[in-house]
């Protein structure tokens, strides 16, 4: 049964519902309302709830959970991520699972709390030092970002990896109609895993750890990241596309941009603009495969973000030349309207005239 849910306080329910069993933070506008619904539900519900003393302690934290085999995440903001860089590239580094929820608000610097999607780069570019990229998953509704992070706990422990929740404040903050999915035993009613760390006594001991000091024993490391990497590129590649068939101009965006752009598409056709969109729900791994077929049948594509132009280097990277590729964007927290971007799909159409 459907019901009005708030973005930030329907993820953290969807977690719990996902059989997260630890949960480590600190407020930070605009997700505050996240950490807020977990220190209300987590111990009435006799799991652990910690708000750290700064990001940096509560991603160690994680880090450190997560290496028992618990099920543990923790949530921030744009700069606040930005602080948790380096136990991210930890956690990744030594292959333990966890979910990480970014709600990006404007930047750079301490910025604003308005919605932005400025983090692009620093998530889905892989964040931190080093050779890797996170499961990077980007909702644009409260019932998306519910299913979304309901699947997080899964493909981080199918594949042993970070997944990011990337939602902009608007999708933390907005209240919509949603579903929440049934309730799951803590850690999702499995087994702790051979690799974890446990106390117990009577085996070989298990040794985690993101520290190689031979660069050959380094090598082998990042080979077996790539590889994980290769399969997960292959198998969880998530998009939605809308009116693309027929069409001769494709929007591309996500989140609530990408919301934007499906108004502004729809109001292209009734104006005799054949243009559609694709949306991906992956940022990492990108729909680079289903983009460059489109690309093959329409005529221009316009890139839609809230920032100064960060996915469409995927976009073009993609696309290969194949059509012109545009942009057009808000900044620091603005959210571009329907009617802006309908101008710039006439634009581009203009423009592509004369190819």
């Amino acid at each position: 049964m459907k019901e009005l849910l708030e973005g930030n306080r329907a993820i953290a329910e969807a977690a719990i519902r996902a059989g997260v069993e630890a949960y480590f933070g600190y407020p930070i506008t605009p997700q505050t309302e996240l950490l807020e619904h977990m220190a209300g539900r987590m111990p009435a519900l006799q799991r652990v709830f910690l708000q750290a003393e700064s990001e940096i302690a509560a991603i160690n934290m994680v880090y450190g959970a997560a290496c028992t085999g618990a099920r543990v995440m923790s949530s921030s903001s744009s700069p606040g991520v930005s602080l948790m860089m380096e136990g991210v590239s930890y956690i990744v580094a030594s292959e333990v699972p966890c979910v990480l929820v970014d709600i990006m608000r404007g930047g750079p610097g301490l910025g604003n709390i308005a919605p932005s999607q400025g983090d692009y780069f620093q998530i889905v570019k892989g964040g931190g030092h080093g050779d890797y990229h996170p499961i990077v998953l980007a909702p644009a509704t409260v019932q998306e970002a519910i299913d979304l992070t309901y699947q997080a706990f899964d493909l981080a422990e199918k594949y042993r990896t970070l997944v990011v929740i990337l939602a902009d404040g608007n999708i933390g903050q907005m209240m919509e109609p949603a579903e929440l999915p049934p309730m799951r035993p803590l850690n999702g009613g499995r087994k702790r895993p051979q690799w974890a760390l446990t106390g117990a006594g009577g085996r070989p001991k298990n040794v985690i750890t993101s520290l190689y000091l031979i660069p050959e024993e380094e090598e082998e490391v990042n080979r077996r990241l790539q590889a994980k990497l290769e399969i997960i590129r292959r198998q969880e590649v998530r998009w939605q596309e809308y009116e693309t068939e027929g069409a001769d101009y494709l929007v591309v965006a996500f989140g609530t941009a990408g919301r934007v752009a499906q108004t502004a598409v729809k109001q292209a056709r009734a104006q005799g603009l054949r243009a559609g969109l694709l949306r991906p729900l992956s940022l990492y791994p990108f729909p680079e495969e289903r983009l460059s077929e489109l690309a093959d049948e329409v005529r221009g594509i316009l890139v839609v973000e809230m920032n100064a132009g960060q996915m469409i280097e995927d976009v073009r990277l993609a696309v290969g030349g194949q059509v012109p590729v545009r942009f057009y964007g808000r900044m620091g927290g603005v959210v571009p309207l329907p009617d802006e971007v309908l101008g710039a799909i006439r634009e581009l159409a203009e423009k592509s005239k004369g190819i």
